[in-house]
């Protein structure tokens, strides 16, 4: 009788697996033939990159990871000196320039390379944030300014840049980016200020309050030994700044490193950062003004060990994509799923599709920041990733890439019984790739 049973429970867990199999089929089926370009993004891009022999000479980065077994394209990529530096940091030659783009007719995305603004200088806008802005009907990219020397401030410190500011580029068409300056700058004197030059500044992310009028933004705010761990808020006018700082805080009483903030439907905003020594995130809304948190929280993906959280929401579901936490090293993307944004979250398995093994173990050597929804194209987003550069991080790189929901799953949940009844996340690896030319920003 119990094996009956289970053989029983069996079938009907495979016939709901099909069923769902068939929606989420027809669905993804729909969403191509109305946006054709979706299918040419789906195209596979392989990578054949090949480890080149040993040298004699390591570069010090290097020589920290060296162990008793053969390099890995992760080895090459953190060692400033490797014989394929150029494969994951091409150099000036090869930027993309919006200005002769435009020229072109050209508007595509080269991941890794150079990436110029309207002035003719390399963007700096790490660990970013997109807001788009109704009001002008313009996308405003937020992010770490860095360019500055790179430096350890102790023996065992990790790589930083001195803070200099939150940087801000406008878009109509989120490829051709003005700058407009730093929005929120450091503190030069003042040593006991969160902003002073000497503590760390990273991963902006700006929302618009409706009620207020305010345009809010969120940072992780830390000493140079990363122990303060703590959120910080400042507010403008405008969407270009400059930015007034209020305060920083330990949100809920945790410690707060990697995060960001997700706005739903409702106007509700949401934080979401990474506590408990970076093993586990923790999630919860803000107030109505979006100046502090509301006491409700709750503790997600608990000993996971996962930083670098980017939200996004489909069709009443809500995604996230995370990474590993190794320091400035890549490491392999996770993406998660829940029906309510409070939980519980269920992982979906690594989403990146093409380039070659250790590129989708290394999130095409990339870390995630944002995904930016592309309105007008159901289930299409452009996936926000830094491609860190520990050596000189004024020079780490930016990684877009599309973003698809859509397709059967291809993997069963890891705590639970049976397959996710979402569709399936992927990002898809290309050297070049362009969003549709009909597609325009929303007025």
């Amino acid at each position: 009788m119990v094996w009956s049973l289970v053989g029983l429970l069996l079938m009907l867990q495979l016939y709901s697996f099909a069923s769902r199999r068939n929606v989420v089929r027809g669905d993804i089926q729909l969403h191509v033939s109305r946006h054709p370009l979706v299918r040419e993004l789906e195209q596979v891009e392989e990578e054949n990159i090949q480890v080149p022999p040993p040298k004699k000479k390591k570069s010090p980065h290097a020589a920290k990871r060296r162990r008793k077994r053969s390099a890995t394209l992760i080895d090459e990529f953190l060692d400033e000196n490797s014989q394929i530096r150029h494969v994951f940091f091409p150099d000036m030659k090869s930027a993309v320039d919006p200005v002769k783009g435009v020229e072109n007719g050209s508007h595509h995305y080269y991941p890794g390379k150079i990436w110029l603004d309207t002035e003719g200088n390399p963007i700096q806008a790490h660990g970013g944030g997109m807001l788009y802005d109704e009001r002008s009907n313009t996308y405003y990219w937020y992010g770490e300014y860095k360019d500055g020397p790179t430096y350890r401030a102790h023996k065992r410190g990790a790589a930083r840049v001195d803070v200099i500011g939150v940087g801000c580029y406008s878009s109509k068409d989120l490829w051709t980016w003005k700058n407009q300056g730093i929005v929120l700058a450091a503190e030069q004197t003042n040593e006991t200020h969160d902003l002073h030059k000497s503590n760390v500044l990273e991963r902006p992310k700006v929302v618009f309050n409706e009620k207020t009028g305010k345009y809010v933004m969120w940072m992780h705010i830390d000493d140079a030994n990363y122990t303060k761990a703590s959120v910080g808020i400042a507010i403008s006018d405008y969407p270009t700044g400059p930015f007034e700082y209020l305060h920083s805080q330990r949100p809920h009483g945790f410690d707060s490193r990697d995060m960001t903030i997700f706005k739903d439907d409702d106007g509700v905003v949401y934080l979401i950062y990474s506590s408990q020594d970076n093993s586990e995130l923790h999630i919860g809304p803000l107030t109505s003004d979006y100046l502090d948190v509301q006491p409700d929280m709750r503790r997600i993906l608990i000993g996971q060990h996962r930083e670098a959280p980017a939200l996004f929401k489909y069709r009443g579901t809500y995604y996230m994509i995370t990474s590993g936490c190794t320091g400035w090293a890549p490491n392999e993307a996770l993406a998660h799923a829940a029906e309510s944004i409070m939980g519980p979250w269920e992982t979906m398995g690594n989403p990146c599709i093409g380039g070659n093994k250790m590129f989708r173990l290394a999130t095409f050597f990339a870390q995630s920041t944002f995904v930016v929804p592309l309105p007008g194209i159901p289930g299409s987003y452009i996936f926000m990733a830094d491609r860190w550069n520990p050596a000189e991080l004024r020079n780490s790189r930016y990684v877009w890439l599309p973003l698809i929901v859509g397709g059967p799953p291809d993997r069963p949940l890891e705590y639970n019984f049976g397959f996710p009844p979402w569709p399936r996340v992927s990002i898809y690896w290309h050297k070049k790739w362009r969003l549709p030319s009909s597609w325009k920003v929303s007025k």
